[in-house]
């Protein structure tokens, strides 16, 4: 307590799914003993339904409580709402959601009838959490695909919305000749969401045309030439925009491409494009900066080369004090 009142910051009980649970130990490894993990039994039924108990759930009346999600599939989703719905009615102070990835931002349009905006569905469950003693849930989500889907949230949950773009100004002032880094945006969208959290450094843009059956990569402008051209997205999938922009830059005469993305969620293994032991790997980029918001994917591929993740665990257990 005297602790608490020293500093002016909160003590934070922290749950996490089983997939989150290293990147919850490094949040609270960062901080300074205010956050202190918890347990849940994770059990299913002989049917495959989760079978759950949140351990010590009398212990967390009136205490400040947080849960870091991974909603990596949709199997997995089901048994973490049931958690995610339970927390804040067990009279805790106040109730606080972390997921990193907003996994289905990517699915918000409707271009013709019939079509599902999923990112909306998803948007509408988590705003049904329930409110905790405190009030609205907040809700932490970083470099969400798209910016209008802040509005999609309904008045029971405060949406949070940070960036990883902070960790990769850091890495990047960290490289030798820093002073020739030039940024690059895949495509309009991407220019839109991180131009302003990056106009320290040159940039450079390019587009996607389509010709016939093809979506080709273009320069739209800017100069990489002689320069550490370092391509900046929200999230990669297949990756193959990434490398069709690299290919671009070199062209273009950039002297290294590098790669960021806050969310590497590479579907069917595809990371094996870039780590240079697949089949058909492209070697093209010097780095590859993801973050561990993909827990599962950082289990895979770790820091293998080209990759090499930047923590949000600094930046997760910062907004937990907010």
């Amino acid at each position: 307590m005297e602790k608490k009142e020293k500093t002016g910051k909160k003590q934070v009980l922290l749950f996490h799914c089983v997939e989150s649970e290293e990147l919850a130990r490094k949040v609270a490894d960062h901080s300074d003993g205010l956050i202190q993990l918890q347990s849940i039994k994770w059990r299913s039924f002989d049917d495959g339904f989760p079978n759950l108990f949140i351990n010590n759930a009398q212990d967390i009346r009136g205490q400040h409580v947080a849960f870091l999600a991974s909603f990596s599939s949709p199997s997995v989703i089901f048994e973490q709402l049931s958690v995610i719905y339970a927390l804040p009615r067990l009279f805790v102070a106040s109730f606080t959601l972390v997921l990193a990835y907003f996994p289905t931002g990517s699915f918000e349009r409707m271009e013709e009838e019939g079509d599902v905006a999923t990112a909306f569905t998803m948007a509408r469950i988590l705003s049904n959490i329930p409110i905790s003693r405190g009030g609205p849930t907040s809700l932490v989500i970083y470099d969400i695909h798209a910016l209008q889907e802040r509005f999609y949230f309904g008045d029971h949950v405060l949406p949070l919305f940070e960036t990883g773009i902070p960790l990769l100004k850091r890495r990047l002032c960290e490289l030798p000749e820093s002073e020739k880094v030039v940024v690059a945006f895949p495509d309009d969208g991407a220019w839109k969401r991180f131009h302003k959290l990056l106009d320290n450094f040159p940039a450079v843009v390019c587009t996607k045309v389509r010709e016939g059956d093809k979506r080709i990569v273009r320069l739209k402008e800017g100069n990489p030439s002689g320069c550490h051209v370092v391509i900046v997205d929200d999230l990669v999938q297949s990756g193959g925009t990434l490398i069709e922009c690299q290919k671009v830059l070199a062209a273009n005469g950039a002297a290294k491409v590098s790669a960021y993305v806050t969310h590497a969620v590479f579907p069917k293994r595809s990371w094996e494009r870039f780590s240079g032991n697949g089949e058909g790997s492209d070697k093209g980029f010097t780095y590859f900066w993801i973050t561990d918001s993909c827990p599962h994917t950082v289990k895979a591929i770790g820091n293998q080369a080209p990759f090499e993740v930047l923590s949000l665990a600094g930046s997760i257990a910062d907004a937990l004090q907010i």
